[in-house]
């Protein structure tokens, strides 16, 4: 970096064209984020419809277990095989056949009639999910200069808020909106299968970006230096366990590992706080009880019964309770995903990485061994929701700063797609261990999670620190 260049501000000396890579780039990875959120934002009304029984029957949230499961195995295979593709046929050409595969298969989830066939289009969305990131990411590393790089990919991978904000939204207003909602039913629709179908819009964005971008520079170097020595040839998945990429390797793909379980486990349930608050208050208010130990068979079953239909008269309520939650932890997830490249300027990538996991163990003891259990007042829910989303996501921005600097350009999809969607196949065999074995609630598979977070806090001590450091060639 020359010293003039030193003393510019990450946004100063910026290109349009740097602006559009980031824009084009942040957009892939908001839909992306959408396809995989809308399925979360549903689930507790898609699942019961296919398995046709109530929300809270075990059956949904063991299907839904084995969803998520299906989901991170499609993610972990969609995200090595086109994070080859893009070392090998370029960056651009790669995002468009990423994003056409998950808006496809997003959209034909709309039209699911058994569970098997949800998870298996689920497995088929992420595939196309996990390699849009790899592309994206290794794109926005390329095309920015040093200094603004960190930054620019916490901005790029900070982005996928709005896409989960977007699938709460939709389904707040097709689920939530009571007169929406009745309406829909009545004219034969399931409002959550249209959310479901309005996937299919992303694929529009594959025009503009066939259109707008080149291949980075970077990557164009080292297609010319393949073709003149084998050695350096592009996207070759053995050479990440070489002596030179091994620890680089090993540690991306347990820091992912780590942030995919707890991301799937833990951080996405902060929208159960304010739901679980609503469901308290609607069965109060009807004056139910919930029966003692020793009452008889027909008394529970008389109260379950009971409870099923207070729920489901006061569904849009609770849902805008869900959704709520859901916004607020998003938001908070937000901020924490666009201030860890300012923060990993400060601290290093690797003291960034421990502050953000070491309070998001903290955090989770709060909400659900503390706070939840203990009745905390909605607007005390609504104030530490931010905060754990915060903590709990903000580390996720980490993998798009950090994982592309520890690979060479003929490698640096390669790595990266396989490093961040590795971490899926440990993160999809917990969710299939929840969905056929261990059945627990959410809250309380969130505190048996927690502790992965210290792990995470020590794995990365084993890292590379590459604050300040150029991209490798």
């Amino acid at each position: 970096m020359s010293t003039d260049e030193s003393k510019l501000k990450w946004y100063e000396g910026i290109t349009k064209y740097q602006w559009l890579v980031l824009l084009i780039a942040s957009l892939g990875w908001i839909f992306d984020v959408f396809e995989g959120q809308i399925f979360v934002a549903s689930m507790r009304e898609a699942m019961p419809d296919l398995l046709g029984v109530q929300p809270d029957d075990q059956s949904v949230s063991a299907w839904n277990n084995i969803a998520f499961g299906f989901f991170l195995l499609g993610g972990a295979v969609g995200g090595v095989f086109f994070g080859v593709v893009s070392d090998r046929i370029g960056r651009s050409k790669t995002m468009i056949y990423t994003i056409l595969f998950y808006s496809l298969f997003t959209c034909l989830s709309a039209f699911a009639q058994d569970p098997w066939q949800m998870v298996l289009l689920r497995f088929l969305v992420a595939m196309g999910v996990g390699g849009e990131w790899a592309v994206a990411s290794a794109m926005v590393a390329e095309v920015m200069p040093t200094r603004s790089r960190p930054v620019m990919s916490s901005i790029f991978h900070a982005s996928s808020v709005f896409g989960t904000l977007l699938a709460a939204a939709t389904i707040a207003m097709l689920i939530g909106n009571q007169e929406l909602n009745e309406q829909l039913i009545a004219d034969g629709w399931d409002p959550w299968r249209i959310g479901f179908a309005i996937g299919v819009f992303p694929a529009l964005l594959t025009v503009w970006i066939r259109l707008k971008l080149r291949e980075p520079d970077s990557w164009q170097k080292a297609k010319a230096r393949a073709a003149t020595d084998p050695s350096q040839a592009p996207g070759r998945l053995m050479d990440l366990f070489s002596q030179q990429n091994l620890r680089a390797t090993l540690v991306g793909v347990s820091l992912a590992t780590i942030g995919l379980v707890t991301f799937w486990g833990i951080h996405i349930y902060g929208k159960n706080a304010l739901l679980r608050r609503a469901q308290e208050d609607v069965l109060v208010e009807a004056s139910l009880t919930e029966p003692v130990a020793s009452a008889t068979v027909e008394e529970k079953e008389s109260y379950q019964s009971a409870k099923d239909v207070v729920l489901e008269e006061n569904k849009s309520r609770i849902k805008q309770a869900e959704m709520l939650s859901m916004t607020l932890n998003t938001i908070g997830g937000g901020l924490g995903l666009l201030m860890f490249g300012w923060i990993s300027n400060k601290l290093g990538r690797r003291g960034a990485f421990i502050f953000y996991q070491v309070i998001a163990f903290g955090m989770v003891l709060l909400m659900f061994w503390y706070l939840l259990p203990n009745k905390a007042s909605p607007t005390v829910l609504a104030i530490t929701l931010p905060i754990f989303g915060f903590f709990t996501l903000g580390m996720h921005a980490g993998y798009a700063v950090y994982f592309p600097e520890l690979y060479p350009t003929r490698l640096r999809g390669t790595g990266a797609g396989f490093c961040f969607n590795m971490g899926r196949l440990g993160t999809a065999a917990a969710f299939l261990i929840f969905g056929f074995a261990v059945k627990i609630a959410p809250e309380s598979q969130a505190l048996l999670l927690s502790p992965l977070y210290l792990l995470g806090a020590v794995v990365v001590l084993f890292g590379k620190e590459t604050r300040g450091e150029e991209l490798p060639e």
